[in-house]
């Protein structure tokens, strides 16, 4: 069995030492995420080439304890009490604001390094990026500040699409934000918008259907956690209902998303890897300043494109980072 197989066996509470016989390592880190084990065992090993950055190497002198909520948001407080518990040295919260929310408030003296698409202020995590206060700092990967940006590549992409849909989960933090900038991006393109709010599976599944009904052109399906760990399933029904989709991230063009536009994820872990590391050496949050993306990804997968009858234009195909075929 390999680890990953191994990780959704689990499901929940996910422990991997990693320590050779006979050997104790210095440092515990608690790996906290909304997201599906599946999805931190794609960000470890960036988590993994920070922690190297700064001299850590798990299961020699660092071991990880893994925990994860499989995108339900009531299993976060158990998991969070649990690595409190066991005194992890420092914790490193992932996949949107609630897991380092819910960490701060458990804690004051365990450092805690976030990773949130989140806006942290406006969630209220931090009350600076230059100088959070506290014992938490992170990486704010601004992917919802991004939605307006995803709405004009999808009208490049389809050009004759009148009527976009946009599918927002109405409990994210930033979910007013998202909102507000897909409906001014519409405006300035001229384009008819159609918003539909969904924070369950059925629910996600009705907004489709309801998007089929209207006669919907195109989708934007917006920054968020519970999404993002429903990958397969939103993928599935864009394809099943042949909707142009675009998504935040790459994983989604990688199992047959139409296209993808969004922070490198995966450097942002690696960033976090690297704070995680510089505390674990005697850093102290509040002295690090809240890191912010310098990498984006741009994903185009054409045979979804091909299946949808859409000719990609050359200009996007030029400026992608990845076209998968």
């Amino acid at each position: 069995m390999n680890r990953r197989e191994f990780i959704a066996g689990l499901g929940g509470a996910v422990a991997w030492p990693m320590v050779a016989r006979g050997q104790q390592p210095v440092s515990v880190i608690g790996f906290l995420s909304s997201l599906s084990s599946n999805y931190i065992a794609r960000m470890s090993p960036a988590v993994r080439e920070g922690l190297s950055e700064t001299g850590y190497v798990e299961g020699q002198n660092v071991a990880v304890e893994y925990r994860s909520a499989e995108g339900q948001y009531d299993r976060l407080p158990g998991l969070v009490t649990d690595l409190v518990s066991r005194k992890v040295s420092v914790i490193l919260a992932g996949g949107g604001s609630d897991p380092v929310k819910l960490a701060k408030a458990a804690t004051n003296t365990i450092p805690i390094v976030f990773i949130s698409a989140a806006d942290p202020i406006n969630a209220g995590v931090v009350a600076s990026f230059s100088r959070p206060e506290g014992n938490v700092t992170g990486v704010s990967l601004i992917g919802s500040a991004l939605e307006a940006k995803r709405l004009e590549l999808l009208r490049q992409l389809v050009p004759g699409a009148s009527r976009i849909g946009v599918l927002v989960n109405q409990k994210y933090p930033d979910a007013d934000l998202q909102t507000r900038e897909a409906q001014e991006a519409a405006e300035a393109m001229k384009r008819q918008i159609e918003i539909v709010r969904a924070s369950t599976e059925s629910e996600v599944e009705t907004a489709f259907a309801t998007l089929a009904q209207r006669g919907t052109d195109a989708l934007l399906v917006a920054q968020d956690v519970f999404f993002n760990s429903r990958r397969e399933l939103l993928v599935t029904l864009a394809a099943r209902h042949k909707l142009p989709t675009i998504y935040n991230q790459r994983e989604y063009a990688e199992i047959g998303g139409l296209i993808s536009y969004g922070t490198h994820f995966a450097d942002g872990y690696r960033q976090a890897g690297v704070y995680v590391g510089k505390i674990l050496k005697g850093a102290n949050p509040r002295d690090l300043p809240i890191l912010q993306p310098t990498r984006f990804e741009f994903v185009i997968n054409l045979k979804t494109a091909k299946a949808l009858g859409l000719d990609v234009p050359p200009e996007l195909l030029a400026r992608a980072d990845e076209v998968i075929e």
